[in-house]
């Protein structure tokens, strides 16, 4: 059990300020991590968060061994994922957007929970678990097509002595030097989730996707994002050069407190709730 104490609201006249600050502005959305600790997912920075060292895409390519440990854990954290119900931020952000006060959502999540919530213009900058590729032919598959082989290939995993989920749909698995990687079944070939590995760029067309949802805005708000990854303070200087006001929401700092226009210590989905009682 958690043993933090409970996160006082924002104070109104701080969040009236950030609604006077984007009344008649169109703003485009970052989410992180922290959007998604309400339906069960676990954020990797926040307080509380597990020490890890995530699997780098050199290690994933470099022998059987690493794709072993990694797709056992990535299949148990799938279980976790593909159960996740969209929380009352996911629902507000999509809300707003169909009011017309947010144009899109770029996040750094890989859950989905953004469309399942009813987003229509979602960037997925780092890819998207339910989607698995194979690396040497360029097959997509559906990952419960995936996950329906690994369930009657290694029926053990159900029996782990200790998981533990992590943010990116890995998880921590003892025991897997017997678990039978999937292959591609139409090459062979290596499959890998369409997510983005450490150590790997994000894709230069997904990037321009982003870009361009915050060049069409007025302004940018950042969601449970600490900013660690370099693609997320990219798209924060994107809007300080273009003078746009941006606003920070997260428990805990992040690379772009400093850079901000106004920084809200609090939890996403409240917080977007409040805000969101003030622009629609």
């Amino acid at each position: 059990m958690s043993t933090l104490a409970p996160r006082p609201p924002v104070p109104d006249r701080e969040l009236d300020a950030v609604a006077t600050l984007l009344q008649g502005r169109t703003a485009a959305v970052l989410t992180g991590a922290g959007v998604s600790t309400d339906s069960g997912i676990p954020d990797y920075r926040g307080e509380g968060a597990p020490k890890r060292t995530p699997m780098t895409f050199q290690q994933f390519l470099s022998g059987p061994r690493f794709r072993q440990r990694y797709w056992a854990g990535s299949h148990l954290g799938w279980r976790v994922f593909d159960a996740a119900q969209p929380n009352r931020g996911h629902e507000v952000l999509a809300r707003l957007e169909a009011s017309g006060v947010v144009n899109g959502i770029v996040t750094q999540n890989v859950d989905g929970l953004h469309l399942r919530a009813g987003s229509r213009h979602v960037v997925d900058l780092h890819g998207a678990m339910d989607r698995v590729r194979c690396l040497v032919c360029g097959q997509t598959f559906a990952r419960g097509s995936i996950a329906e082989r690994i369930d009657a290939a290694n029926p053990w995993l159900d029996r782990p002595e200790s998981v533990v989920i992590n943010p990116d749909g890995d998880a921590e698995v003892v025991g897997v030097e017997d678990f039978v990687v999937p292959e591609c079944t139409v090459c062979g070939g290596i499959l890998k989730p369409e997510v983005v590995f450490f150590g790997e760029f994000v894709p230069v067309e997904k990037f321009a996707e982003a870009s361009a949802l915050v060049k069409r805005a007025d302004a940018l708000v950042i969601a449970g994002s600490s900013l660690a990854v370099n693609s997320g303070v990219r798209l924060l200087d994107l809007a300080r050069r273009r003078r746009m006001p941006v606003v920070i929401i997260n428990r805990g700092p992040t690379k772009g407190d400093r850079k901000a226009t106004v920084k809200l210590e609090a939890g996403t989905s409240e917080t977007l709730e409040a805000l969101a009682s003030r622009l629609v």
